[in-house]
Protein backbone atom coordinates (compact mmCIF):
# COMPACT_ATOMS: atom_id res chain seq x y z
CA UNK A 1 0.00 0.00 0.00
CA UNK A 2 2.87 2.63 0.71
CA UNK A 3 6.27 2.15 -0.62
CA UNK A 4 7.92 4.94 0.98
CA UNK A 5 7.38 8.03 2.67
CA UNK A 6 8.84 11.57 2.24
CA UNK A 7 8.64 14.68 4.10
CA UNK A 8 9.73 16.44 7.60
CA UNK A 9 11.35 14.83 10.47
CA UNK A 10 9.06 16.17 12.68
CA UNK A 11 10.14 13.92 15.88
CA UNK A 12 12.27 10.79 17.89
CA UNK A 13 11.55 8.47 19.93
CA UNK A 14 14.21 5.18 21.02
CA UNK A 15 11.50 3.05 18.54
CA UNK A 16 9.61 5.72 16.01
CA UNK A 17 10.72 8.57 14.11
CA UNK A 18 7.36 11.26 13.04
CA UNK A 19 7.39 12.07 9.58
CA UNK A 20 5.09 15.17 8.31
CA UNK A 21 4.01 14.94 4.64
CA UNK A 22 0.33 16.58 3.51
CA UNK A 23 -0.32 17.95 6.64
CA UNK A 24 -0.47 14.14 8.26
CA UNK A 25 2.18 13.40 10.83
CA UNK A 26 3.22 9.91 10.26
CA UNK A 27 4.19 7.80 13.39
CA UNK A 28 6.65 5.25 11.95
CA UNK A 29 8.37 2.30 14.13
CA UNK A 30 11.94 1.84 13.37
CA UNK A 31 14.77 -0.33 14.12
CA UNK A 32 16.48 1.32 17.32
CA UNK A 33 19.80 1.12 15.88
CA UNK A 34 19.10 3.12 12.85
CA UNK A 35 16.92 5.66 14.38
CA UNK A 36 19.55 7.94 14.54
CA UNK A 37 20.10 7.47 10.37
CA UNK A 38 17.35 9.66 9.43
CA UNK A 39 19.17 13.07 9.60
CA UNK A 40 18.53 15.84 11.83
CA UNK A 41 15.15 17.34 13.14
CA UNK A 42 13.35 19.97 10.52
CA UNK A 43 15.16 18.27 7.41
CA UNK A 44 13.50 16.35 4.68
CA UNK A 45 13.88 13.12 5.09
CA UNK A 46 12.69 9.22 3.04
CA UNK A 47 11.46 6.60 4.62
CA UNK A 48 10.82 2.82 3.20
CA UNK A 49 8.00 1.54 4.68
CA UNK A 50 5.79 -1.74 4.99
CA UNK A 51 2.33 -1.78 6.68
CA UNK A 52 1.28 -4.33 8.82
CA UNK A 53 -2.48 -4.87 9.67
CA UNK A 54 -3.30 -6.78 12.39
CA UNK A 55 -6.77 -7.16 14.53
CA UNK A 56 -7.01 -4.50 16.21
CA UNK A 57 -5.87 -1.48 13.40
CA UNK A 58 -2.22 -1.15 11.62
CA UNK A 59 1.11 -0.32 12.04
CA UNK A 60 3.68 1.40 10.14
CA UNK A 61 7.68 0.24 9.69
CA UNK A 62 10.08 1.99 8.24
CA UNK A 63 13.59 1.70 7.26
CA UNK A 64 16.08 3.93 5.88
CA UNK A 65 16.93 1.89 2.81
CA UNK A 66 15.32 -0.69 0.46
CA UNK A 67 18.07 -3.32 1.37
CA UNK A 68 17.16 -2.94 5.22
CA UNK A 69 13.21 -3.44 4.25
CA UNK A 70 14.03 -6.26 1.88
CA UNK A 71 15.65 -7.79 5.41
CA UNK A 72 13.03 -7.34 7.88
CA UNK A 73 10.83 -9.22 5.05
CA UNK A 74 12.99 -11.94 4.83
CA UNK A 75 12.97 -11.97 8.16
CA UNK A 76 9.63 -12.79 8.72
CA UNK A 77 9.89 -15.46 6.32
CA UNK A 78 11.44 -17.72 9.51
CA UNK A 79 9.22 -19.73 11.69
CA UNK A 80 8.56 -17.98 14.70
CA UNK A 81 9.40 -14.04 13.60
CA UNK A 82 6.99 -11.75 13.30
CA UNK A 83 6.86 -7.60 12.56
CA UNK A 84 7.98 -6.93 16.33
CA UNK A 85 10.34 -9.86 16.28
CA UNK A 86 11.86 -8.45 13.03
CA UNK A 87 12.14 -5.29 13.94
CA UNK A 88 14.03 -6.23 17.36
CA UNK A 89 16.66 -8.22 15.32
CA UNK A 90 17.64 -5.28 12.78
CA UNK A 91 17.88 -2.90 16.17
CA UNK A 92 20.54 -5.28 17.44
CA UNK A 93 22.70 -5.90 14.45
CA UNK A 94 23.03 -4.56 11.05
CA UNK A 95 21.49 -6.00 7.67
CA UNK A 96 25.27 -6.40 6.47
CA UNK A 97 26.62 -7.96 10.01
CA UNK A 98 23.35 -9.97 10.11
CA UNK A 99 24.30 -11.35 6.54
CA UNK A 100 28.07 -12.31 7.19
CA UNK A 101 26.80 -14.37 10.88
CA UNK A 102 23.82 -16.49 8.15
CA UNK A 103 26.52 -16.68 5.87
CA UNK A 104 29.13 -17.88 7.97
CA UNK A 105 26.70 -19.93 10.21
CA UNK A 106 28.08 -17.76 13.39
CA UNK A 107 25.45 -18.74 15.55
CA UNK A 108 27.28 -16.88 18.07
CA UNK A 109 27.13 -13.83 17.03
CA UNK A 110 23.26 -14.08 16.60
CA UNK A 111 22.58 -15.18 19.84
CA UNK A 112 23.75 -11.77 20.94
CA UNK A 113 21.23 -10.14 19.46
CA UNK A 114 18.32 -10.24 22.09
CA UNK A 115 15.47 -12.06 21.73
CA UNK A 116 17.31 -14.67 19.65
CA UNK A 117 18.15 -18.16 21.39
CA UNK A 118 20.15 -21.08 20.21
CA UNK A 119 16.90 -22.43 18.55
CA UNK A 120 15.83 -19.36 16.49
CA UNK A 121 19.69 -18.77 15.16
CA UNK A 122 19.48 -22.52 13.89
CA UNK A 123 16.15 -21.54 12.27
CA UNK A 124 17.49 -18.41 10.85
CA UNK A 125 20.65 -19.54 9.16
CA UNK A 126 18.25 -22.67 7.83
CA UNK A 127 16.10 -20.45 6.12
CA UNK A 128 18.02 -17.07 5.76
CA UNK A 129 21.72 -18.54 4.45
CA UNK A 130 22.60 -17.11 0.99
CA UNK A 131 18.95 -15.82 0.64
CA UNK A 132 18.65 -12.38 1.43
CA UNK A 133 17.46 -10.01 -1.17
CA UNK A 134 18.81 -6.75 -2.61
CA UNK A 135 16.87 -4.72 -4.78
CA UNK A 136 18.45 -3.91 -7.76
CA UNK A 137 19.25 -0.24 -8.53
CA UNK A 138 15.71 0.88 -10.04
CA UNK A 139 14.24 -1.21 -6.84
CA UNK A 140 12.52 -3.41 -9.15
CA UNK A 141 13.23 -6.93 -8.78
CA UNK A 142 15.26 -8.94 -6.06
CA UNK A 143 18.81 -10.16 -7.08
CA UNK A 144 21.63 -12.26 -5.12
CA UNK A 145 22.57 -10.13 -2.00
CA UNK A 146 26.11 -9.81 -1.27
CA UNK A 147 25.83 -10.13 2.61
CA UNK A 148 29.02 -7.21 2.44
CA UNK A 149 27.24 -4.84 0.27
CA UNK A 150 27.94 -1.74 2.11
CA UNK A 151 31.77 -2.76 2.66
CA UNK A 152 31.93 -3.35 -0.67
CA UNK A 153 29.98 0.22 -1.73
CA UNK A 154 32.26 2.02 0.72
CA UNK A 155 35.54 0.62 -1.32
CA UNK A 156 34.24 1.20 -4.60
CA UNK A 157 33.25 5.10 -3.94
CA UNK A 158 36.87 4.94 -2.81
CA UNK A 159 37.84 4.06 -6.02
CA UNK A 160 38.07 0.86 -6.39
CA UNK A 161 37.32 -1.77 -8.89
CA UNK A 162 33.78 -3.29 -7.92
CA UNK A 163 34.91 -6.94 -9.05
CA UNK A 164 37.77 -6.60 -7.58
CA UNK A 165 36.44 -5.35 -4.65
CA UNK A 166 33.93 -8.28 -4.61
CA UNK A 167 36.21 -10.78 -4.76
CA UNK A 168 38.49 -10.09 -2.08
CA UNK A 169 35.19 -8.58 0.29
CA UNK A 170 34.46 -12.72 0.19
CA UNK A 171 37.70 -14.66 0.18
CA UNK A 172 38.66 -12.07 3.69
CA UNK A 173 35.13 -12.77 4.61
CA UNK A 174 35.86 -16.28 5.23
CA UNK A 175 38.96 -15.96 7.07
CA UNK A 176 36.96 -13.53 9.99
CA UNK A 177 37.22 -14.37 13.48
CA UNK A 178 34.33 -14.03 15.55
CA UNK A 179 33.73 -10.39 16.84
CA UNK A 180 31.54 -7.89 17.43
CA UNK A 181 32.50 -5.83 14.81
CA UNK A 182 32.84 -7.43 11.60
CA UNK A 183 32.14 -5.24 9.03
CA UNK A 184 34.62 -2.71 10.48
CA UNK A 185 37.16 -5.47 10.24
CA UNK A 186 36.22 -6.39 6.73
CA UNK A 187 36.67 -3.25 5.56
CA UNK A 188 40.01 -2.60 6.82
CA UNK A 189 41.41 -5.83 5.72
CA UNK A 190 40.00 -5.57 2.20
CA UNK A 191 41.08 -1.95 1.97
CA UNK A 192 44.65 -3.39 2.59
CA UNK A 193 44.52 -6.23 -0.03
CA UNK A 194 43.20 -4.09 -2.23
CA UNK A 195 45.84 -1.17 -2.24
CA UNK A 196 48.46 -3.91 -1.97
CA UNK A 197 47.20 -4.80 -5.46
CA UNK A 198 47.26 -1.64 -6.75
CA UNK A 199 50.61 -0.69 -5.30
CA UNK A 200 51.79 -3.93 -7.38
Amino acid sequence: MFNRILGTLSGRTATSIFVITGGIEWDISVPTRAAGLFGPMGEQVEVFTWLHHYEDGMKLFGFPSEHERAVFLDLMKVEGIGPKQAIKILSGISPADLSVALETSNLSALQKVSGVGPKMAQKMVLALKGRLVELDAGGNSPAPSSPWIDVVAALADMGFDRKATEASVRRLAADLPAGADIERELFRRALLDLSAGVSK
